[in-house]
Parts: structure tokens; C-alpha cells; sequence
């Protein structure tokens, strides 16, 4: 087992404007399970191709349990990777898919039987070693592809939205599993996607990137209480938090229509010439009060049923509206009944409310 450190590594491709990763800097901790997230062209899988050596590194370095490997090629790295198309081979049975990489490095037959059975048995694949895989369910051939990383005890195990092929229900269950195996395992893992429910269910640490910035990494509860700045605010939580911009400062309190957001002296003194700031609030913090109560008014478009929750969709009404640059999210109890038409009122739960600048978009001190 080991670390990995990205120590400001950067890849910038021929005839780009800015680098597809930008001085990445990141620890990842023996035995730990860090998720890279963020939106297509974020830069995440390019940085796990770097990890994996199947990207160049312009600049900086990378090292897997205090070793350099930047200029290493990726069969000398102690690496697996496990592939978003399985890629296994068509012709060969899931014992042989499974020991192939053992068979290439000359390992004995008894060791790479003992290996596959031992990973077979973890991932409940016995009773399948001797189909091929196209007799295989996709989770099937999900498992098989991490059996193969598993047989070769890697220092770090590397996964490339591996996924993204299943059905929902399927990547629900087939998560768990993956969470739970590596914790068995203990072995470093590095595991990129787009989806932030599965980066924040699956990881002991998430790294948000965008635009080949690492913008925050951190335990999935402090990401989720605690962003760093708009974006992180923005892109974790799912629906995502609701956003209004340009709020303007008024007597140490950010004011949109009737709705006033204490705020302390930094924030007010970090708003600058602006004199404005960006107002972040989730869907379970709006809380519906009184028609006569402070409050934005919101327009209910769509109430999404979930069972458990409900949440609607609608637009803000009235003194506020102009500060929303999206649809405003609330939870709501499902029995209430909301429907498409309505009109509700909403006010943001004491202390619930996040404050960022609106030059920057980075986290004010509460």
C-alpha cells in the first residue's frame, strides 16, 4: 500500500489556451479513498491518466508511496486501472480475464488460481469463473474487471468511471460494493466521475476540480457544509444549493427584497467596492412560513415526488426576484400537497445561509 502525491502537476495539451490540469496539488493517504469530481473537461480523468502514466506531466511531479514515478512508464508504477468499458477479452473465460496479467508476468499456475479464487470469492464471481463475458450481466462484468485489478495487489487501485455503464439501480448497489471491498482491501484508490451523489456516498475525501483547478478537497460533510466558494457550493449537493448573485450589503446585512442575511465584519468589509455578495441557501433550509411573515415569495413550476421528500421547483416572486439566477429548490414535506400553480413562502432557517464574494466567488467568514 502506499501515499500518492500530486505535487503541483500540470498537463498542458499542443495548441491549448490553459492547461488541461493546473498545478495540482494533492495528498491522498495510505489506504484512504479520494474521489476526483467535477464537469466534462474538468480535468479529472487527465489527471488519473498522469497517476496512471498514460499522460505526460509537463510540470511538477507525482509520487506513489514517497517514490517519483513522473517519468516512469505505467507497468512499472504497481498500479491498476479499471476502465469505464470493462475491457475484457471476448474469447477468454473470467478465471482467465481475471489471471491474465499475473500469466503475462510469468507468476505460477498455482499462485494465479489461489489469486483468482480469493478475489473471485470477495466479489461473489465463483460460480461465474468459467463463463466468458458475454454471458455475463454488465454488473457481472463490472466485478470482473475489479477482480483483475484486485488478483494483482496493486499499491493503488485506479478507476475511471467505471460505472457510468450500469443502470441506475445497478450503480447504486455496485457502488456500495466498490466502497465497501476497498475498505476491506485497504488499498489506495483513486476514483474519477462526473456524478457528485456517487463522489460524496463513495469517498473519504472528495476533490472538486473545474476547469483544471482543484478547487476544494475535503471529507464529503465538510464539502457539503463548508464549500470553499460558489462553484464547490453550486456543484455538491443534489438538487444544488440555490445561489443569488449580486446581493447588494446594506447595514451589515446582505438584503434581498424583505430578507435580510446578517452578516459579519469581514464580509462586509471582504465586499468590497461592489458592495454586494453572493447568497447561498440549500433546499432543506427554506423553511415555508406565513403569508405575512419575512420571506421570498416562490411560484411553484414542478413538485418532484421522491417518496420520503418532495422538492419544488419554482421561481421567486416579488422584492427578491432579481437577484435569482436559477430556479429557487425547496424541500418540502410530501404530504403537504404542493402543487403546480401555487404560491409559497419561504424564509432561509437561522444560520443556514452561505456567504460568498461577488468578485471571487470564494467563501465569506461567517
Amino acid at each position: 500500500m502506499a501515499a500518492v502525491t500530486f505535487e503541483h502537476a500540470t498537463r498542458a495539451y499542443p495548441g491549448s489556451d490553459r492547461p488541461a490540469v493546473d498545478r495540482l496539488g494533492l495528498d491522498i493517504e495510505d489506504g484512504k479513498f479520494l474521489v476526483l469530481v467535477g464537469p466534462s473537461g474538468c480535468g479529472k480523468s487527465t489527471s488519473l491518466r498522469m497517476l496512471a502514466g498514460l499522460e505526460d506531466v509537463d510540470a511538477g511531479a507525482i509520487r506513489i508511496g514517497g517514490r517519483d514515478v513522473t517519468g516512469l512508464q505505467p507497468k512499472d508504477r504497481d498500479i491498476a486501472m479499471v476502465f469505464q468499458n470493462y475491457a475484457l477479452y471476448p474469447h477468454l473465460t473470467v478465471a482467465q480475464n481475471m489471471g491474465f496479467a499475473l500469466k503475462i508476468a510469468g507468476r505460477p499456475a498455482a499462485e494465479i488460481r489461489r489469486r483468482v479464487e480469493e478475489a473471485a470469492r470477495l466479489l461473489d464471481l465463483t460460480a461465474y469463473l468459467g463463463r466468458k463475458p458475454k454471458a455475463l450481466s454488465g454488473g457481472q462484468r463490472q466485478r470482473v474487471a475489479m477482480g483483475r485489478a484486485i488478483v494483482r495487489e496493486p499499491q493503488v487501485f485506479l478507476m475511471d468511471e467505471p460505472l457510468s455503464n450500469l443502470d441506475a439501480k445497478l450503480r447504486v448497489s455496485t457502488r456500495t460494493q466498490i466502497a465497501a471491498l476497498q475498505r476491506k482491501l485497504g488499498i489506495t484508490t483513486v476514483y474519477v466521475t462526473h456524478d457528485q451523489v456517487e463522489a460524496m456516498t463513495m469517498g473519504d475525501r472528495v476533490a472538486v476540480l473545474r476547469d483544471g483547478v482543484l478547487q476544494q478537497c475535503d471529507t464529503p460533510r465538510k464539502l457539503y457544509e463548508e464549500p470553499a466558494n460558489a462553484f464547490t457550493a453550486g456543484f455538491i449537493g443534489s438538487p444544488a444549493m440555490n445561489l443569488l448573485t449580486e446581493v447588494p450589503v446594506r447595514d451589515g446585512a446582505a438584503v434581498a427584497g424583505d430578507v435580510r442575511v446578517p452578516l459579519s465584519r469581514a464580509a462586509v468589509a471582504a465586499a468590497g467596492e461592489t458592495g454586494t455578495v453572493t447568497v447561498g441557501f440549500r433546499p432543506e433550509s427554506l423553511q415555508p412560513v406565513p403569508a405575512a411573515e419575512e420571506g421570498f415569495a416562490v411560484t411553484v413550476n414542478v413538485v418532484e415526488e421522491l417518496g420520503a421528500d418532495a422538492f419544488v421547483y419554482g421561481s421567486l416572486e416579488g422584492p427578491g426576484a432579481e437577484f435569482a439566477t436559477a430556479d429557487v429548490v425547496v424541500r418540502i414535506d410530501p404530504r403537504t400537497g404542493a402543487h403546480r400553480g401555487q404560491r409559497l413562502r419561504v424564509r432561509i432557517r437561522p444560520g443556514a445561509a452561505h456567504v460568498f464574494s461577488s468578485t471571487t466567488g470564494g467563501r465569506l467568514p461567517a
